[in-house]
């Protein structure tokens, strides 16, 4: 297991001080020695503010896109791996994304698409328009790795691109820890010993990561927000969540079984006497999980299954590569069934859509990112 991530949210008010900036990037290379020292590899430090609008409200288009330019810049030499800059609070406000995407490398972003416990078919609209033209944005199809429409999702989730802050400065923590599924499940001959084996080895991993994450906070006076235990994969074999759920099922990650296995993990996750924070379920990110991209060519599952396993588990639809000619009215109807489903079960879920130029279904990815793994395009 390994910390995906360490990220510091704070607050930001019109009238940027860098400093702020500076001062979280180092307090993430604190926290990221805490972790290091005590053998645990850090993969990444990140910051998230509070929605961009509620710091740029009085800028106009050009200061806007000035302003997050600099702060990519600043971050980038000060060693943060990733800034997030919230959701945009109006529609007006989506339009932007598009060149603060476009002008930045490690700014991540988000629109989100319910409100309060209804669905902003406004929001909706706007998103899938930005969904199109950011993927254009670069010829593989990256830049929509860094903006995700997010539907009921809560501040504090150290996860990019939902993350967004509230309140006083703190800091949350999130893991790829797939390898700790497949541990637990390839000591179990059924759901019922899964279960126990996987609490018992992934609440005992947790709980040294908790008593690290409170000692950074007592020692640099800052807020401890939890940990996202949400089950992340990684790219190699044995961190694939996909091949972790084989060796408890009958077939092929997608047939009868994942479900149950999907809501036994998010199950347990949720009973882990644990400062939980963000998600805390089930990830499963198409194209940053070895297994998932090959069972997806094989075409074991497809979107309205994830869709179905998003109901008991994870995040919703994560890195789904999509023909580059798909259209703004079925990206809609995709971030409708998200929104639908986030405020039936009020529970947070983002939608993260990779539509690739000039490729249709059955056409390979070539990412060429350190983050993702290639797969073909989905129906």
């Amino acid at each position: 297991m390994k910390i995906r991530t360490i990220t510091t949210g704070l607050a930001l008010k019109y009238g940027f001080n860098e400093k702020q900036l500076v001062k979280a990037a180092e307090f993430n290379r604190k926290a990221a020695r805490y972790f290091k020292e005590r053998g645990y590899e850090v993969q990444t430090t990140r910051i998230a503010t509070n929605p961009y609008g509620q710091y740029t409200e009085k800028m106009d288009r050009n200061e806007i896109i000035s302003l997050f330019i600099l702060m990519n810049t600043i971050c980038k030499e000060n060693d943060v791996s990733f800034l997030g800059i919230g959701y945009s609070n109006n529609t007006e406000h989506v339009s932007l994304l598009k060149d603060i995407n476009l002008n930045s490398d490690i700014i991540s972003a988000s629109s989100m698409i319910t409100k309060g416990k209804s669905i902003d078919y406004g929001k909706i609209s706007a998103t899938s328009r930005l969904i199109k033209e950011i993927s254009v944005n670069e010829i593989n199809g990256n830049g929509n790795f860094r903006f995700a429409a997010i539907a009921n999702c809560p501040p504090g989730i150290p996860f990019f691109p939902s993350a967004y802050h509230e309140g006083e400065t703190g800091f949350g923590i999130g893991l790829e820890s797939a390898d700790i599924l497949m541990k637990a499940f390839s000591l179990s001959s059924d759901l019922k010993e899964a279960r126990v084996n996987f609490k018992n080895i992934y609440e005992g991993e947790l709980k040294k990561i908790e008593a690290i994450s409170s000692e950074i906070a007592e020692d640099n006076s800052i807020k401890y927000m939890g940990i996202d235990a949400s089950i992340n994969p990684s790219l190699s074999e044995n961190g694939s969540i996909a091949f972790a759920f084989e060796k408890l099922s009958t077939g092929k990650f997608g047939s009868p079984m994942t479900l149950s296995i999907a809501a036994m993990v998010t199950s347990v996750i949720r009973e882990m006497d644990i400062k939980l924070c963000g998600y805390s379920g089930l990830m499963l990110p198409i194209c940053e999980d070895i297994g998932l991209a090959r069972r997806s060519d094989e075409k074991a599952f497809g979107i309205n299954d994830i869709l179905l396993f998003s109901s008991v588990c994870g995040c919703g639809l994560d890195t789904i590569p999509l023909s580059g000619n798909i259209s703004e009215e079925t990206l809609s109807a995709m971030l409708l069934d998200v929104a639908s489903l986030a405020i039936k079960l009020d529970k947070p879920l983002s939608a993260r859509l990779l539509p690739i130029p000039n490729l249709k279904e059955g056409d390979r990815t070539s990412f060429n990112s350190p983050y993702l793994v290639d797969c073909n395009i989905i129906k």
